[in-house]
């Protein structure tokens, strides 16, 4: 398994980039951008992979997310990806102002389109003609030419996995992905959409988030921060189908309670610890390290993930630092 972190700073990423990382990711919200970050971890990195993980999809045209493409492969050749995640209805209508109907169709022409514009070449026009994005680009300037980036989609529906395969480079999974969830959800619906295209399955790349919550100051503390952050995900319906397959609907009411009525402790509470087992790496280094070696289906690269939750700022960079030792420690 290859691994990263999402950007934890310049300090963080050195040690991590000694210690065998091979890519950083960077997600945004209302406060953060992942293209920014991305041009912070091209400027503080020199060998690793770095992106978006994940960029909005519908909130940017194509020629956006292209442009961006463009300005930071020019700066670090060879390794730049882009995570695409659609976002959901109401943030891409309420939050973005933009439309967001037929999100898997959708996402489909915007990757095509987005290639379009890094598939052109100079003195051509950028053609590409899409059900959601036509576009008829006559850029007469000389800075186009084909640039070459893995481009992988932020799936959890089996649509959107096949969409993946048809269309993408892979898939960018969610940090609440269990073992179950990627061999029996990911694996046969990113296959079926790759062999429906006429692609290769096994050249697609599976990449995914992983919960790490590492300390060995107070093991119990890293525990209980990972059931606050599965607990945080598992508040909203977007997983359900993941939680009926494991049957955690009891856990996942009780936790939908507690956060009704605003009881922190009692949504971490009430994540059982066959939930932890299967979705997190927790507590001091040995038992984060066993329980890694526990998983038998974790993705091709995953991005440890400090939980983010409720978690300030000082205790994030803690995580990541811990999570950087856990990986020297298994390698060695």
């Amino acid at each position: 398994m290859q691994w990263g972190l999402p950007w934890p700073g310049p300090q963080v990423a050195e040690l991590a980039e000694q210690a065998g990382a091979t890519a950083f990711c960077a997600g945004e919200f209302a406060d953060t951008n992942s293209y920014l970050a991305t041009g912070e971890m091209v400027a503080a990195t020199r060998r690793a992979l770095v992106g978006p993980g994940i960029a909005y999809a519908f909130a940017r045209s194509p020629f956006v997310h292209a442009s961006a493409l463009r300005h930071l492969s020019a700066r670090a050749p060879g390794r730049i990806f882009l995570g695409l995640g659609s976002g959901t209805y109401r943030m891409n209508t309420e939050w973005f102002a933009t439309a967001a109907s037929e999100p898997v169709r959708r996402m489909e022409d915007l990757v095509g389109a987005i290639r379009a514009y890094l598939t052109a070449e100079n003195g051509r026009p950028v053609v590409h003609d899409g059900e959601f994005y036509p576009i008829h680009a006559d850029i007469r300037a000389p800075v186009l030419g084909r640039l070459d980036v893995p481009i992988l989609l932020g799936s959890f529906n089996r649509r959107m996995v096949a969409a993946a395969g048809r269309t993408a480079d892979g898939v960018l999974g969610h940090g609440i992905f269990t073992d179950r969830w990627w061999t029996e959800t990911i694996r046969p619906n990113l296959h079926e959409g790759a062999t429906a295209a006429g692609r290769d399955p096994e050249s697609l790349r599976r990449w995914g988030w992983l919960i790490t919550a590492v300390d060995e100051e107070d093991p119990e503390r890293g525990r209980r921060d990972a059931r606050l952050q599965i607990a945080f995900y598992l508040t909203v319906k977007t997983y359900d189908t993941l939680v009926e397959l494991h049957g955690w609907g009891d856990e996942v009411a009780a936790i939908r309670t507690a956060f009704r009525s605003g009881d922190i402790p009692g949504m971490a509470a009430a994540v059982s610890d066959e939930m932890l087992d299967a979705i997190a790496v927790c507590g001091d280094l040995e038992e984060a390290a066993q329980r890694l070696a526990a998983r038998k289906a974790l993705p091709d690269l995953a991005f440890l993930s400090s939980p983010a939750f409720m978690v300030g700022d000082r205790r994030r960079a803690r995580y990541a630092e811990s999570a950087v030792r856990l990986m020297s420690s298994v390698a060695a």
